[in-house]
C-alpha cells in the first residue's frame, strides 16, 4: 500500500501541474451517465463543493473521496490519473 500511496502522490503532483485534467475525466463519466455532479455528490454523501473546488483547481481530491467516486462509476483510481 505504501508503494501505491507514493505513486498516487507523484501522480497528484503531476495533476497539480495539469489542473482540471482529473475533473475533465470525472465530467466525461457524469455526462456519459446523463447525471449531474450534484447527483453524484448527493449519492456519495459529499459536499457539492468538492467538485466545484476540484474543477477550479482550488483543491485536489483526497484518496478516500477519489476511491468513492471511482467505485461509483466502476472505474479504478488510476483512470483519473491517466
Amino acid at each position: 500500500i505504501t508503494d501505491f500511496l507514493n505513486n498516487f502522490n507523484i501522480k497528484l503532483k503531476y495533476f497539480k501541474e495539469r489542473r482540471g485534467w482529473m475533473y475533465q475525466k470525472f465530467d466525461q463519466l457524469v455526462k456519459a451517465r446523463g447525471i449531474t455532479a450534484y447527483r453524484v455528490a448527493k449519492d456519495l454523501e459529499l459536499s457539492p463543493m468538492v467538485f466545484s473546488d476540484w474543477k477550479s483547481g482550488k483543491s485536489k481530491p483526497k484518496v478516500d473521496k477519489l476511491k468513492k467516486i471511482a467505485d461509483y462509476f466502476g472505474v479504478t483510481i488510476e483512470y483519473f490519473l491517466e
